[in-house]
């Protein structure tokens, strides 16, 4: 099915990856009007913290809170239940931290909510797109392929009750096939043709990742380090839009 123009928009989560909060205020004007996801991550949440990403809900913004919690199930529980009481539409954890911690940030956010309120999708990170067969076999000590790693992740995190995964574009048809087509994949390693592959090493177009099936999108520097952001973000929801 053909998505309309508010539909390809929010597929799309803009990756704000900067050091303090008046750069990232900078192209959020320039973007203003454009229905898209805001992703706040590590750098930007501690530089600007919580208020930062109140504003953003208060503006009318979805928000993916990127901050890849892993630690004691408790404390995970914790760092969720605060998490949920921001209004954050999405965050995530690592599915690395086993399905105890994972079910722990559930527990943490359905505390953190009125009865009848909705909560936010919680995604889990399986393998990070920067990582290749060789990194995760030699280095981080994970036998058999990337793609293997991340389906067992990603069946781990759907008994723990987590609504989807972050994964690379390649991997969102086994993702689906084995996890359901309502199961969330949120894919980084997306670069429009001609744009700098940077520290990705499994990437796809926008309009390939689509095609996949991929629900979002995260793109960063093509948009954030183009010499005409707004452009360069309709360009990718054009593109999008013509995907049959």
């Amino acid at each position: 099915m053909k998505l309309s123009r508010e539909e390809a928009a929010k597929r799309i989560m803009v990756a704000l990856d900067y050091p303090e909060a008046a750069a990232a205020e900078r192209l959020i004007e320039e973007l203003k009007g454009i229905p898209c996801y805001m992703k706040v991550g590590l750098q930007l949440f501690y530089a600007a913290g919580p208020s930062f990403v109140e504003s953003l809900k208060k503006r009318g913004y979805y928000v993916f809170l990127d901050v890849k919690m892993h630690d004691i199930p408790n404390t995970v529980k914790g760092g969720a239940n605060s998490v949920a009481k921001l209004g954050v539409d999405m965050f995530n954890v690592h599915a690395g931290g086993g399905k105890a911690m994972m079910e722990a940030a559930m527990e943490g956010v359905h505390a953190a909510l009125p009865s009848g309120t909705s909560p936010p999708a919680v995604i889990a990170v399986t393998q990070l797109t920067s990582t290749s067969a060789i990194v995760m076999n030699e280095e981080i000590g994970i036998a058999g392929s990337v793609e293997e790693a991340v389906i067992r992740y990603a069946d781990l995190a759907k008994a723990a009750g987590l609504q989807g995964v972050v994964a690379s574009p390649s991997e969102v048809a086994a993702i689906k096939s084995a996890c359901g087509s309502d199961f969330y994949t949120v894919t980084p390693g997306i670069r429009p043709k001609g744009a700098d592959i940077g520290d990705q090493s499994r990437i796809m177009t926008p309009g390939e990742a689509l095609r996949q099936g991929t629900d979002f999108m995260v793109i960063g520097r093509p948009i954030t380090a183009a010499p005409e952001p707004r452009a360069a973000l309709e360009s990718i929801i054009e593109e999008l839009i013509a995907v049959d």
